[in-house]
């Protein structure tokens, strides 16, 4: 039996929970809806999914290779509140005291760490299960890869598990051609 292990897209789930949680803070005035909903749903999917392995990857603040090349890449994005920003740094900490490694690197997104170490973990006949509210990561998703896709509607969190073939079964295109599709998109 191969091993599992969980790459956790640390920003997409800590902006999930932060924006579907109303504001919660600590005696200090610390806001913690982001840390708590993290939380949650980490123990959530640790519980389902039993990885003998879990990582969360991270982006780092500045730009990142795509900026350097495309000026314009992110650019409708709004700002991030400070009220979450304050709660990342908590977050990262507790993972660390959890021996959960926290991955960041200058220059790429957390989604970029989680696509290298799925390919890597994947050739190596490791079950790799992928969280994130990103769907650019099912063209990730293959026979050893499942992408976990966290959806709230009306305050109910439902889970959409994407293995290759869910992806050719859900959208009609293989996850290689979902990254032509996304790009047709713009």
């Amino acid at each position: 039996m191969s091993k599992k292990i969980l790459l956790v897209d640390g920003n997409s789930i800590a902006n999930r929970a932060f924006y579907a949680l109303p504001p919660l803070s600590n005696s200090e005035g610390v806001f913690t809806n982001a840390i708590y909903g993290f939380f949650n749903m980490l123990f959530r999917f640790i519980e389902e999914e039993e990885p003998e392995y879990i990582a969360a990857a991270f982006d780092l603040p500045g730009k990142t290779f795509r900026a350097e090349k495309f000026e314009d890449y992110k650019s409708n994005r709004r700002e991030t509140p400070p009220e979450f920003l304050e709660q990342l740094p908590i977050l990262k900490d507790i993972l660390r005291k959890m021996n959960i490694p926290v991955l960041e690197s200058p220059g790429y997104e957390a989604d970029d760490i989680i696509g290298t170490l799925a390919k890597i973990f994947g050739e190596k006949d490791f079950e790799v299960v992928a969280l994130s509210g990103d769907r650019d990561l099912l063209q990730l998703a293959s026979v050893n890869v499942k992408i976990k896709i966290p959806k709230t509607i009306k305050g109910k969190t439902t889970v959409e598990d994407y293995y290759a073939a869910d992806v050719v079964a859900k959208i009609g295109v293989t996850p290689k051609e979902y990254i032509e599709m996304k790009g047709l998109m713009g």
